[in-house]
């Protein structure tokens, strides 16, 4: 059959009319050759498939025969009803569709500002500029004479509330989202969709994750990207500074003095048990070497537990006390 449209244009055979349009809109402002400068002759191939796809499959006699003969049948029938003046089918050119769906290109070549006209310096610049195909000519007079370009707004943010334990050992969020999109009738109809994200062990606050075109569209308006942005929630026992976890931790002045225990279960459920063996003197802190956050850039790798005491001296001691202190403690 050769080149499978249907594919091409990620539609069903029974497609309807609003179906293709919305297809095509998707597909060809993701594959114009000016939105892919890296890789620009493989999107100039798929733009053109696009483009070549949607013109069979939105006339209703170019389909009938596709469907019954393939791509081959549209060449080898005669040339009555098709554009080509000699025999067979002959595609437009790809420019000349999207110019009837977008009015101009969305993706100017360094317009003055919002709304502004572009100017093309020279007809050497509009031919470097990436356009391609015979029809491009009457593209190019639109630009000049001032149409205005489509703008993308700027991306909309939304936090992404996360617990310590989350960002310690990671986790799949699944995120559903409803968006106004801009239908094959140029109408705003409402969308649904779920997105994935994998939140990374040792992701910090301020993290982004960013769906390029997955917030609202406005008519000839590009669609705005749609970012996550990680928050932590306050943990009860834990708190985070760079890749270390702290620990607040209160014992008494015999604990201080005699030595201790801290046991505490770690953000992925282990018991760790820690001997105090030093002096727990105003502001000691005692360092768990690797106990702490994963850090994100160095797999395998953590930062550290601190501890920090807080000691809880008595209110009040009997005379037996304060001279058995003195007496230990040589006062």
């Amino acid at each position: 059959m050769g080149l499978d449209y249907y594919s091409i244009l990620k539609v069903e055979k029974n497609a309807s009319e609003d179906d293709l349009k919305k297809s095509y809109r998707k597909l060809a402002m993701k594959w114009h050759p000016d939105k892919n400068p890296n890789t620009k002759k493989e999107a100039e191939a798929k733009f053109k498939q696009i483009s070549e796809a949607y013109e069979v499959l939105s006339d209703p006699q170019k389909k009938a025969i596709y469907d019954q003969y393939g791509e081959e049948g549209l060449k080898d029938m005669p040339a009555g009803g098709f554009r080509n003046s000699n025999s067979g089918f002959n595609p437009r050119n790809a420019e000349d569709i999207f110019a009837e769906f977008f009015g101009n290109s969305p993706f100017g070549f360094g317009s003055s500002g919002p709304g502004r006209s572009m100017r093309f310096q020279s007809d050497a610049h509009a031919h470097a500029a990436g356009m391609f195909g015979g029809g491009s000519e009457n593209l190019f007079r639109a630009y000049s004479e001032g149409a205005n370009m489509p703008r993308k707004p700027p991306p909309v943010e939304s936090k992404l509330p996360c617990s310590l334990e989350e960002l310690y050992s990671g986790s799949t969020r699944k995120m559903k989202i409803s968006r106004t999109v801009v239908d094959g009738h140029g109408r705003q109809v409402q969308e649904t969709e779920i997105l994935s994200i994998d939140v990374k062990p040792g992701w910090k606050k301020g993290t982004k994750i960013t769906f390029p075109d997955k917030g609202n569209e406005q008519l000839n308006q590009l669609p705005a990207d749609l970012v996550f942005v990680i928050d932590e929630k306050t943990h009860s026992t834990f708190k985070r500074d760079g890749n270390d976890l702290i620990i607040n931790q209160r014992v008494s002045l015999a604990e201080a003095l005699g030595g201790t225990t801290v046991n505490l279960t770690t953000l992925d459920a282990r018991n760790l048990s820690i001997p105090v063996h030093d002096i727990v003197s105003p502001g000691y802190e005692l360092v768990v070497a690797r106990e702490g956050m994963p850090i994100a850039k160095e797999p395998g790798n953590r930062g550290d537990l601190r501890i920090k005491f807080e000691v809880k001296f008595p209110t009040r001691l009997t005379p037996e006390q304060r001279a058995g202190l003195k007496r230990a403690l040589g006062g």
